[in-house]
Parts: structure tokens; C-alpha cells; sequence
């Protein structure tokens, strides 16, 4: 028998960097976020020995040891070796891992893989989880046992599923499941253009330099986030309300604030491809996650999204076609 796991990657719309320490702690954040139709996808196969096999497609590696003892973090696959070690299922397995986005692509990405591995390996144990307590381990995976700096919302969305508005207050975290109406996804569906510029980034590294600013007490690091905070409050009341062109202006609202964090949230190849974009139609848009590569998310005036897409692939970009998802982790059981 095969156990399977699925767990969505997510969008992040607005308020992303106020779910990150210190800022949530002292301030509190909040996030508007929606998961999409990619995935990363976990098997699990138990084997008859301890040996522990882990197979990972998107970075062509292969990892084999004799038994849970010998799983030690090195570099090399260490968020799979991390959730094997923190629910401490100590028995023989092959476990193979996958995900539709490329790794650096601001999607949050390994929090849905740190969410598919947690919910795959809980089905191995006796006390089953919730969404929000897997979400939660998640980010333990990565803080405490890999020392890994960022923030909250990637888990949650992930595990849960759907458009969110969530809330820090460290150490809680609340969420609000937006039931937004079916014409208005729709819209929304139509009229986003998600883009690859092909540059991994990787968040670490700009979010000391961010939240370092902001302890300083740094005026334009600290608008900008306060800035971001209230941005998202007003993105979940554009989007209840299905006013999709206030929910654009938003978009841009967050990239100009998400851009006064720290230089390195942009560079010249992303300032060319909004202002190629915006020249083609796109009425809002932002980099996902940290910024500096990775994905970019537009928002297009009406009937526009075809030439603002024709534009980006002009530029060597990558088009990702996307819908909205409403189911977050999933497992299921596939005989042999």
C-alpha cells in the first residue's frame, strides 16, 4: 500500500512581511493570501527493513540510510529529514517528494512540502493532527530545527486551503476563510497573469536585513510594514465586497510599499517586466514572497490579460496557468 499526501502552494496578495518576526510579535500581522491548483505531492511506501529511503524529483537527489538514527542535517534534503526526525516515525520507508513549483519561486513552495510530509506521516500515527496544528509544526520544522528566518502565512495557507485572511499575534495565529462569491473568483481567475522570471530567490538573507532595519527603528522600514498591515485589512474588504479594481489598486499598493523594505525586493530585470506590464494593461501587481525573483503576480484590465501575457513571454518569462484552490492538505491511500 502507498500513502499519498497533497498540499497547494499559495499566492500571497497582501500584508506578506508583517507575519514575519519581530514585527508580528511587537505589532501583530495580517495577510491575505489564496492558494492555487500546483502542488507538491508526497508517497510514502513502508518498507519490511529500517532502512529509509528519500527521493526528491525537483532536485535530483537521492538519499538512503539504515535506520532513523542516521538522519543528520547536512544540506542535502534536510526539511524531509527534518519531519521524519520531529514526529519521530522510526521505521522503514521510501518516500518520494515533488513539487509543481520551481524551488526559490516565492510560492511558498517548501512550506507546502514541510505541509505534505507532516500530513503524510501522521498517518502513521496514532494522534492525528489538525490543519492548523500541521501548520504549526510546520513552521517548527524549518525555525527551531532547521534555523531558517520568515514567517508564518505559507503553512497555513497551505494546510487550509482556499483565500485567506490570517492574523498574528504571536505566538497565535487566526484565520478568516473569505467566502468570496463565485463571480468574483471568476474575475479574478481571468484577469491574473502569473509569471517565472527564472531567478530562484532565496528569502533569508533580505528578510535580516529587513526586520534588522525595522529593530532599528528605520521611519521607512517601519511605514512600509504598518503600511502593509493595513493594506491587507482593506484587500479582504475589496475582495468580500467584489471590487475587483480596488482589489488591483491594493496590489500595486503592497509592491510599491513591499519595494521601500529593502533594494534588493527588486532589480532591473522585475522593474522591466512591470513597466512592460503595465504599458500592455496590468492595472496592479507585486513579486510573491520576499521578492528579487522568483514569481510575479498582475492583475489586468479588462480584456488586457492576453497582451500582457504576450508581453511577458516576449521578455523570456514563464507563463504558470493557474486556478484557484479551495482544498488545502490532502491524503489518501492507493493500493499496490
Amino acid at each position: 500500500m502507498k500513502i499519498r499526501a497533497r498540499a497547494p502552494i499559495r499566492i500571497d496578495f497582501g500584508g506578506g512581511w508583517t507575519d514575519v518576526p519581530p514585527f508580528s510579535q511587537r505589532e501583530g500581522g495580517a495577510v491575505v493570501n489564496a492558494t492555487i491548483n500546483r502542488y507538491t505531492y508526497a508517497t510514502l511506501v513502508l518498507r519490511p527493513d529500517n532502512t529509509i529511503r528519500i527521493i526528491s524529483a525537483d532536485f535530483d537527489t537521492f538519499i538512503e540510510v539504515k535506520d532513523f538514527k542516521q538522519l543528520e542535517y547536512d544540506g542535502n534534503l534536510d526539511l524531509i529529514k527534518a519531519a521524519i526526525r520531529v514526529l519521530e516515525v522510526k521505521q522503514g520507508m521510501d518516500i518520494y517528494v515533488r513539487c509543481d513549483a520551481p524551488p526559490g519561486s516565492g510560492t511558498g513552495s517548501s512550506s507546502s512540502i514541510s505541509v505534505a510530509l507532516i500530513g503524510l506521516l501522521n498517518t502513521l500515527q496514532n494522534e492525528k493532527l489538525s490543519p492548523h496544528e500541521i501548520a504549526k509544526l510546520g513552521r517548527v520544522l524549518e525555525l527551531q530545527e532547521l534555523h531558517i528566518a520568515g514567517g508564518k502565512q505559507d503553512y497555513y495557507a497551505s494546510a487550509l486551503g482556499g483565500i485567506n485572511y490570517l492574523e498574528f499575534e504571536d505566538p497565535a495565529v487566526s484565520n478568516s476563510n473569505l467566502n468570496v462569491r463565485p463571480e468574483v473568483i471568476s474575475e479574478m481567475e481571468k484577469h491574473m497573469v502569473l509569471c517565472y522570471t527564472g531567478k530562484s530567490r532565496l528569502s533569508g538573507n533580505i528578510i535580516s536585513t529587513v526586520m534588522g532595519a525595522y529593530e532599528r527603528g528605520e521611519d521607512k522600514t517601519t511605514n512600509a510594514l504598518f503600511n502593509l498591515k493595513r493594506i491587507a485589512h482593506e484587500m479582504k474588504s475589496a475582495l468580500l465586497t467584489g471590487d475587483t479594481k480596488r482589489f488591483a489598486s491594493l496590489l500595486d499598493e503592497n509592491w510599491q510599499n513591499q519595494k521601500m523594505l529593502d533594494e534588493s525586493t527588486t532589480n532591473p530585470q522585475i522593474d522591466h517586466l512591470f513597466d512592460a506590464a503595465y504599458k500592455r494593461g496590468a492595472i496592479g501587481g507585486k513579486a510573491l514572497g520576499a521578492g528579487g525573483g522568483g514569481c510575479l503576480l498582475f492583475y489586468c484590465d479588462d480584456n488586457c490579460e492576453h497582451e500582457v501575457r504576450k508581453t511577458l513571454q516576449e521578455n523570456g518569462v514563464q507563463i504558470i496557468d493557474f486556478n484557484l484552490e479551495f482544498q488545502g492538505l490532502s491524503t489518501w491511500t492507493v493500493p499496490d
